[in-house]
């Protein structure tokens, strides 16, 4: 439960059809299997305590007199018990039976929730047995407690304000205006599915987008617990297909015709973030609803789930290459735009042989190619300066080459000497003067140039290096196009290696060389022929800052949260102290570059994370890291 975790269990226990005694049972074993293995939320499926397919035994007194018995059990054994449960049970009320879920916790039935939408079509005849059930609670009494009974319930964790539950019955899901919407909007975090979906040809795969769509929808948790093959198979079969996802994600699945159970971490956390940021998430008042508030010890949530270390990059290899393709036509795209929109003749980039450039080039042959326009337009400058280096400098003319643009060399070097000499900078002290004067200088030939040729500048600064203010402020920095703004470094990788795969072999092997070279602004002279300063060795290495920028974006995580999510990612690679050193650096250059994201070019917003100060991202510049760095230091 410890920042916003907690297990989440659906139970296919082995059932007999009619007999409760012996399905009581087999719940009461899984309920202890699965708490004792950290599981807090357990479903159970649609009428579990009978099994779903009694037919007209339903209208039989000894069968649902047991079946009251066997719910007393239940609620007897689950006292002492860290958990929440939800349990199939059919309640006689008023002379009318209904298909309900019993929620249970620490020996108390907390309430009832009904099914709503009876299904009456092709299989399925419950409206012979069943009565859809009340919206509005009332309060009855069910072994010997008095609870309320109706769909428009919630059920709130003391100890975890994020935990919200609600539920629905099978059908509910399956028709045009869910119960779970209105469960959502009144306030729930995660939903639960107490179903008896029978299997046809096709139908899993429907049903796994239902569940997957639905959590996306409401950006909440869905646990799906779904009969298994013990019910009857007189004339339909059940699978025991059992789903849960979290916000539009398959966390966990259980194979067709297995009994037993499956369960995953939910993070209740991120659920919350989601809906924060979005506007159009609009809590109704829920009136009409009835909360009831239940307790689970505070603990640290285990987490059996590997974090991917790489966020932004996905780790299937189609859904990598469609989100390459992707990316690479916002890109483009955006840059085709602007560039008819301006008239502008020409597209100026500097090229330094890095990744950052190389993909930027990519881009903008990329561009031109879709405007229909000659690639001689695209002017590629390489400015070799004193820390330029044969490596990087050959891979930049043979890579203009390949390309077929206009490729141009101007040298810094007698420019930015007589500069330092005019501004009395000595050129043996190797400080920042130093350094940003060769990234300005090398910025105002790329303005000149452009305005010279009818053009426009085209900047090359990634997302990574933008959140770290990695970036020499009117240098670098600037530009009138930036193609690479919301693309960070982990990702550039993969775009660059997406090109080079699809390339001729004489582009290919200069672009691998290319994702080969040490990341490097180059500012300082080489050593022995090779890079002397390596990005990474100063700022940390990229895949953390990316990691950390991550989670601190997409759902304003806590640094003890980020901690706990980069042990997992990076166990066996990072230790606790390097992670907590960089996390220190990533937060303070974080709030201490602000004033270089507040005046930004534009560029295209390609992902879910952002620092365009016109859209995602509008902080201060002079917001203190404190609290930040405090917690950091805690850990």
């Amino acid at each position: 439960m410890k920042d916003g975790w907690i297990r989440g269990c659906a139970c296919s226990p082995k059932v007999i059809v009619a007999d409760p005694v012996s399905n009581t049972e087999e719940i009461l074993k899984m309920m202890d299997e699965a708490v004792a293995e950290g599981n807090r939320i357990l479903v159970f499926p649609e009428l579990s305590i009978t099994a779903y397919t009694c037919g007209d035994l339903f209208a039989q007194e000894p069968l649902l007199r047991h079946a009251t018995e066997s719910l007393g059990q239940i609620i007897d054994h689950s006292k002492g018990m860290s958990g929440i449960f939800f349990v199939g049970y059919p309640f006689r009320y008023k002379n009318k039976l209904y298909n309900t879920a019993a929620v249970i916790s620490d020996g108390c039935l907390l309430g009832l929730v009904p099914k709503t939408n009876i299904p009456n079509y092709h299989e399925f005849y419950e409206r012979r047995q069943f009565t859809p059930g009340p919206k509005t609670p009332v309060l009855v009494t069910v072994c010997g407690q008095d609870v309320y009974f109706g769909s428009q319930m919630l059920f709130a964790c003391e100890e975890m304000p994020e935990l919200i539950l609600a539920a629905e019955i099978c059908e509910d899901l399956w028709v045009p205006n869910p119960p779970s919407t209105s469960h959502a909007l009144a306030g729930a975090t995660v939903i639960v599915n107490l179903s008896a979906s029978n299997e046809l040809t096709g139908k899993s795969d429907y049903r796994r987008t239902l569940v997957q769509d639905q959590s996306a929808r409401l950006y909440s948790g869905y646990i799906y617990a779904a009969a298994g093959p013990g019910e009857s198979t007189q004339d339909i079969v059940f699978s025991g297909h059992s789903i849960i996802a979290e916000a539009g994600r398959k966390k966990a699945e259980n194979p067709l015709y297995r009994e037993g159970y499956i369960s995953t971490e939910l993070d209740l956390l991120a659920l919350a973030s989601y809906r924060q940021e979005m506007s159009t998430y609009l809590l109704d008042e829920a009136e009409d609803y009835v909360t009831v508030f239940f307790h689970l010890p505070v603990e640290e949530t285990i987490l059996t789930e590997k974090v991917d270390p790489a966020p932004f990059v996905p780790s299937d290899e189609r859904r990598r290459y469609d989100r390459c393709q992707e990316i690479l036509d916002i890109q483009a795209m955006g840059l085709k735009k602007r560039l008819a929109h301006t008239h502008a003749k020409t597209a100026v980039v500097g090229i330094s042989g890095g990744l950052d450039s190389t993909l930027a080039l990519l881009v903008v042959a990329r561009a031109f190619d879709m405007l229909g326009l000659d690639r001689k337009g695209i002017k590629a400058v390489t400015m070799p300066g004193f820390g330029t280096t044969d490596r990087t400098y050959t891979n930049a003319v043979k890579m203009v080459q390949c390309l077929g643009a206009d490729f141009k060399e101007v040298s810094i070097v007698p420019s930015v000497t007589q500069h330092f000499k005019d501004i009395g900078q000595d050129m043996e002290v190797q400080d920042v003067t130093y350094e940003n004067g060769q990234a300005r200088e090398r910025t105002q030939i790329l303005m000149d140039i452009a305005n010279k040729e009818n053009g426009m500048v085209i900047g090359t600064g990634d997302l990574s290096e933008l959140a770290l203010g990695w970036a020499t402020y009117n240098g670098d920095h600037m530009s009138m196009y930036g193609v690479n703004a919301s693309v960070p470094k982990t990702l550039v990788r993969f775009l660059v290696r997406h090109v080079a795969d699809q390339s001729p072999e004489e582009l290919k092997a200069v672009l691998l060389d290319v994702l080969d070279t040490p990341v490097s602004p180059e500012l300082l002279p080489p050593k022995d022929g090779e890079i002397a300063q390596k990005t990474e060795d100063i700022v940390g290495p990229y895949e953390l800052h990316d990691f950390f920028l991550y989670y601190v974006m997409r759902f304003g995580f806590s640094p003890r949260k980020i901690m706990r999510l980069a042990m997992n990612a990076f166990k066996g690679v990072y230790d606790q102290e390097t992670i907590k050193k960089w996390m220190r650096n990533f937060y303070w250059r974080f709030f201490a570059q602000q004033f270089k994201r507040s005046c930004l070019p534009d560029g295209p917003k390609v992902g879910t994370v952002a620092l365009s100060p016109r859209g995602d991202w509008r902080m201060p510049s002079d917001a203190v890291s404190k609290i930040w760095i405090d917690e950091v230091a805690a850990l």
